[in-house]
């Protein structure tokens, strides 16, 4: 590609590469801005003439160079071939710029391994995603692709295309349903926020809670309320906060017959939280930072269980950087005294 300042006589079918403002009285009848990256005609040319203007700034394609926007649909092409397909679409090129959103709710698999070699294909084919295991709504946008220029070679876009299949996935949603079970001490009256707050959770990934359990926050009480949890998995959210693995809501879990696999999480908020299974039906115990909508270490352990990923102990171990997040503006033990 060619870039540069020419005279007006050699500027049709080249793109402009500034915008351009003329007066009414120089442009006629026609538009008074000439917009970057516009293919000059012969109209454009003439109202340049007439207002004076002997040269432009332009980009002229060579022989083997692909413009921006059929680069960049190219590459969202082969982005969404084999099992993307499924699970994204792409909106039309403008500007050298293509956006890729998921067609439903769940979570985005990025391959950094695989968006990093299109990456470093050539500077101006770029590729830019959410995070891995981000959650995704319908139609949420996942990456964009971004052709710096106004063309580049076909034998670079090749390349890319060559290492680009499997660069991301979506994850859906394995179940229906979840049992929320909650726990009072006392006569306590229990407020519905953490349900409220639990319910747009699981909303959001295409299921529903089942009717409200309370119980006593005893361990026979809670093992029964396991045992009798319709949902296709268990949430437990406890009026007290569990604070050891011999806590009323672990020891309820196996005394229902279930396995405690995990308590603790190296993610603030979220730190007390811990994963089960009760009879193929994952179980996971609420830190108490559950009953707001903000996002806390629970939203990244539930949505990966949601969507049919098995969490492990080394997996919840990985969670610590980046799982400091932010601050809430009250707690009952800052993380540094006098704040």
């Amino acid at each position: 590609m060619k870039f540069g300042s020419v005279a007006l006589s050699e500027a049709e079918g080249a793109i402009l590469a500034h915008s351009l403002v003329l007066s009414e009285a120089d442009a006629g009848t026609r538009p008074v801005r000439i917009p970057k990256g516009t293919c000059l005609t012969k109209e454009h040319l003439q109202d340049l003439a007439r207002s004076g203007t002997e040269a432009v700034t332009v980009a002229r394609l060579e022989r083997g160079d692909i413009g921006e926007d059929d680069a960049a649909n190219k590459l969202a092409a082969v982005l969404l071939e084999g099992g993307a397909a499924d699970g994204f679409y792409a909106k039309g090129a403008g500007a050298g710029r293509v956006n890729l959103y998921a067609s439903g709710c769940g979570l985005v698999r990025i391959n950094a391994e695989v968006v990093n070699l299109i990456n470093r294909v050539d500077p101006m084919i770029t590729l830019a995603t959410v995070p891995d295991r981000h959650r995704v709504d319908a139609d949420g946008m996942v990456a964009t692709i971004k052709i710096i220029s106004y063309a580049v070679p076909e034998n670079s876009l090749n390349a890319a295309c060559d290492v680009a299949e499997g660069a991301f996935s979506l994850r859906r949603p394995q179940f229906k349903t979840a049992t929320l079970i909650e726990t009072t001490i006392g006569g306590d009256i229990l407020s519905d926020k953490g349900r409220r707050s639990m319910a747009g959770r699981v909303e959001r990934m295409g299921m529903a809670l089942t009717p409200r359990t309370l119980v006593v926050h005893e361990v026979d009480a809670l093992a029964s309320a396991i045992e009798a949890a319709s949902g296709d998995l268990i949430f437990v959210l406890t009026a007290s906060a569990t604070s050891d693995t011999l806590d009323v809501a672990p020891q309820a879990l196996r005394a229902a017959g279930g396995v405690v696999e995990r308590f603790g999480m190296p993610v603030d908020p979220g730190n007390l939280l811990f994963l089960g299974q009760f009879h193929n039906k994952p179980v996971i115990g609420l830190p108490g930072c559950a009953r707001s909508p903000a996002l806390n270490g629970a939203d990244w352990v539930l949505e990966r269980v949601i969507c049919g990923e098995t969490v492990t102990h080394d997996d919840i171990a990985a969670m610590a950087v980046g799982g400091l997040l932010k601050e809430i503006p009250i707690r009952p033990m800052p993380r540094e005294k006098g704040v």
